[in-house]
């Protein structure tokens, strides 16, 4: 075997074992919440055994959820024990030999502690701690990754930018319409509301009536559902379509954009206001009417935060329009919760936080394939303004701490087994594209990952949505 072919037969198969390492740990962090939150530490008040005696009841699940924790950590920790010994006897960058030495270090105060929530019981504080810990040593496998893939790829040539001319395209949350036409047509209409956006939200709005209807033991009605659904829909309409008004100038140099229904001159701009503005107030009648007020001044701010805070302020002025933007996409979350609660709790500001960090690692990936679009529109994206790598780091980043966020919400509210199970796979999807991004730096890895990632969420809110409302 020749010495180019060792070295990469070496690289791949240590991506490969940190990509493992970073999701068993996330599967780890899981599964110790979903212990703590079925009780299945008072299944075994003894450490390492459970009540003293290797043997265990298999038909006990608490038992086994439990006991299944414990051998999880003892195989992370062997992982990583493993990892960090082959990376200082390889060619491994200094960065990631000493991330993993520190995650391996911090190891033995994990598993101290969560012996002692075996042996004295999780206390709300000792928990605190179990729990911080384990998303340190989360965090500190990311970064492990991420160092050794900017090392990995410092030779790579992105091919996100083509030599020939970009044509429109349905990817991602804009739309193409058909050429214009004297008399606007219904699908044009359709089309200025953004239509692609809304399935995504209303998944979010119905997770956070689902999450409120289990910590408030408020029952769930057919008005509170109707309300915030028809309502949610009407106010995404709204946003898009103030959105289309005021970008048609812009829209008209973007290949991507170009053929929307308002530069393509399908519908005046006037039509297009007068529509939005019948959107806007039918969103607000139909929320003051079947669900509350606070809901409905949630989604105002919602068509207030979009058409102007992201659209008008933040999209054509700062490279964090994206990130701070995100926070229109977590308010769904909370307009859920408010319909049943009429307030907003903890976990509805978790479920929030879980778009918000979302957003990014989902659509860097358009701003990394429609660079020049962007660029033609005068739109500062990450990419454009900081290049391609520090756009690649920062959807590892947000991933990782999507990740948590999601960590986060298991430990709010009690969501079980089948939670912890969808949430580490469907992680591991979405690790897996971001990753073979980061190796590839193609547009169709690219959008691979910008259509995992919409899988990843969806997946999350569904079935938050049937353990909480259908079961």
């Amino acid at each position: 075997m020749s010495s180019d072919l060792r070295t990469e037969v070496f690289k791949n198969g240590f991506t490969t074992v940190l990509v493992g390492l970073a999701l068993a740990v996330y599967a780890l962090l899981i599964s110790g919440v979903t212990v703590s939150y079925v009780e299945a530490v008072s299944a075994c008040t003894t450490w390492p055994t459970c009540d003293g005696s290797w043997m265990v009841n298999v038909s006990d699940t608490d038992v086994l959820i439990a006991m299944g924790h414990r051998l999880l950590s003892v195989i992370v920790g062997i992982g990583l024990v493993s990892a960090t010994i082959w990376s200082w006897l390889n060619a491994v960058p200094r960065k990631v030999r000493l991330t993993l030495t520190g995650v391996v270090l911090i190891y033995p105060l994990q598993v101290a502690v969560g012996a002692l929530t075996a042996i004295h019981g999780g206390s709300t504080a000792i928990s605190g701690i179990h729990l911080g810990i384990a998303i340190a040593i989360f965090m500190g496998t990311m970064v492990a990754l991420l160092f050794w893939l900017e090392w990995e790829t410092r030779a790579v040539q992105s091919e996100y930018v083509s030599s020939v001319r970009q044509e429109p395209t349905l990817d991602g949350d804009e739309d193409a319409t058909s050429v214009a036409t004297s008399t606007p047509s219904l699908w044009a209409y359709v089309q200025l509301t953004k239509p692609r956006l809304m399935w995504l939200l209303c998944v979010v709005a119905l997770a956070g009536i689902g999450l409120a209807t289990v910590s408030s033991g408020v029952a769930i009605t057919w008005q509170m559902v109707t309300g915030t659904l028809v309502g949610g829909v009407l106010a995404i309409g709204a946003s898009g379509t103030f959105n289309h008004v005021i970008e048609r100038d812009v829209d008209q140099q973007m290949d991507r954009t170009a053929r929307r229904p308002v530069p393509a001159g399908e519908v005046p701009p006037r039509r297009a206001l007068l529509f939005g503005v019948g959107l806007a107030l039918s969103s607000m009648i139909v929320f003051i009417s079947l669900v509350n007020l606070v809901a409905t001044l949630l989604a105002l701010l919602a068509i207030v935060f979009y058409s102007i805070v992201y659209t008008v302020v933040l999209k054509p002025n700062t490279t964090q329009n994206i990130v701070i933007g995100g926070a229109v996409g977590a308010l769904p979350a909370l307009i859920g919760w408010a319909a049943v609660t009429g307030s907003i709790g903890v976990p509805a500001l978790v479920l929030g936080a879980i778009v918000f960090l979302w957003t990014p690692a989902h659509f860097y990936n358009l701003a990394l394939v429609y660079q020049r679009d962007y660029q033609a529109g005068g739109f500062p994206m990450l990419p454009i303004v900081h290049g391609e790598g520090v756009t690649h780091r920062h959807i590892v980043l947000y991933l990782a701490a999507t990740l948590t966020a999601v960590g986060f919400l298991a430990a709010t509210v009690s969501l079980g087994w089948i939670f912890a199970v969808i949430s580490v796979i469907f992680a591991g999807v979405f690790l897996t594209a971001v990753v073979n991004l980061y190796r590839r730096q193609t547009r169709p890895a690219a959008l691979v990952t910008f259509h995992t990632s919409n899988i990843f969420l969806g997946m999350i809110m569904l079935v938050i949505i049937l353990e909480t409302i259908v079961f």
